[in-house]
């Protein structure tokens, strides 16, 4: 019997507010691994040198030209220091290295941010726009306070790295038939009915909200939070998949997501090292949780008398299947399941950071319109998940009028 890896640990160095130094951060969860942006020095900061050799792997030599320490690094090492630009997240690096080898070492890139750390070569830029806004602005109090609450909710987690054994059980007791034609089957007829639903309902969209009655502020809310729940069954799917293709899974819990969201989240990065139908399979399945809930929810409004019970079960539906569409939509400046399909598919790991970093270099005048295939595919990224917003938000207050009127 092999002994158990340890789990792996992420160390981040961060520079310190009075920018003397760095200090060292540990990052205990998956969810840091996914979601921060590594950022190498500036360009005058380092030297990088190649070692041809005519037996074996060329290497490079890197150096930090403020300190005067050198690094080795190899082909592959490279590659991952060229795209920690302070823009792409880990995750994204990790399908970036995926797509270029064909495989996925879990150590190589933990590995080489901690030696980066220690040669200070890496600093971490804050993964979000609210993050670096207030990142900018702590010399004043308030901003000053808002980060540091946001920095300790990020370390509230509620999370497990042994829970493998757990999904295969689950799996076995039943998780294993979500995953069969009979499964897809119910799923399709689930969606044409609840479809068929809708259409009744919305033809007395009116009556219905009106049975929110004095109260739609909080029976909204009321239905948000029992949509949270659901969030927890998606990853769960997200667990069995990666389970159904006998890989592991490496972390299950609870956590603020950017120091505000709450979420429940689930790593299944194993699953790299599967199909890539393995992988649109993992991406999706989670996803059709609210596909399902929502048919419930309609056909249950469908059939409920005008009233409150009605209202509830509306919104519900309309939620879930809202949030059916932003996991699997792509184009919505959100890398959720459907984007992270859809770059898979393409090759194209980065297509967000580069169609952002193309499109206001245009309106900025530092850039041409180019011509060919990916300046399109940026630019239709960019407009799409303009006019993606822009909708989802007038539905959204639609919605909230109809119930309030």
């Amino acid at each position: 019997m092999t002994e158990r890896p340890a789990p792996a640990r992420l160390e981040l160095l961060v520079r310190r507010e009075d920018d003397e130094g760095f200090e060292l951060r540990e990052v205990a969860s998956v969810v840091g691994f996914i979601n921060s942006r590594p950022q190498r020095v500036p360009a005058e900061s380092f030297e990088l040198a190649e070692v041809r050799s005519r037996v074996g792997e060329w290497r490079y030599i890197l150096k930090n030209t403020a300190t005067d320490r050198f690094l080795l690094l190899t082909e592959r090492e490279k590659f991952l220091w060229e795209r920690m630009d302070g823009h792409t997240a880990l995750q994204e690096l990790a399908t970036a290295y995926v797509l270029q080898y064909g495989e996925f070492d879990f150590e190589i890139i933990p590995n080489l941010i901690r030696k980066l750390q220690r040669a200070e070569l890496l600093t971490l830029r804050p993964a979000s726009r609210l993050r670096r806004i207030l990142a900018r602005n702590r010399g004043r109090r308030i901003a000053k306070a808002v980060e540091t609450t946001l920095f300790g909710l990020e370390r509230v987690m509620i999370a497990s790295r042994d829970v493998q054994p757990f999904f295969q059980r689950l799996y076995r007791w039943g998780g294993f038939l979500l995953f069969t034609r009979a499964a897809a089957v119910a799923c399709v007829a689930l969606a044409v009915a609840g479809a068929f639903a809708v259409v009744g309902l919305w033809r007395e969209l009116d009556a219905v909200m009106a049975g929110f009655g004095g109260s739609p502020v909080r029976a909204i809310v009321t239905v948000k939070l029992l949509f949270f729940a659901s969030v927890a069954a998606h990853q769960l799917v997200h667990g069995l998949a990666c389970v159904h293709y006998r890989r592991r899974v490496r972390e299950f819990g609870f956590t603020f997501l950017h120091g505000f969201v709450p979420t429940f989240f689930v790593d299944v990065t194993d699953i790299f090292m599967t199909s890539r139908r393995a992988r649109v399979v993992t991406a999706v399945s989670g996803a059709l949780v609210h596909l399902v809930l929502g048919a419930v929810w309609f056909l249950a409004a469908a059939r409920a008398p005008a009233g409150f019970v009605q209202a509830f079960a509306a919104a519900s539906g309309i939620i879930q299947w809202q949030a059916l569409v932003v996991s699997l939509y792509p184009f919505c400046f959100i890398e959720m399941d459907g984007y992270h399909v859809l770059v898979d598919a393409l090759g194209v790991p980065t297509l967000k950071h580069d169609a952002m970093t193309y499109t206001r270099r245009l309106l900025t005048g530092r850039a041409r319109i180019r011509r060919g295939r990916e300046a399109a595919l940026w630019l239709g990224y960019v407009v799409l998940s303009a006019l993606s917003i822009a909708a989802f938000v007038v539905f959204n207050i639609w919605v909230i009028l109809k119930a309030t009127s």
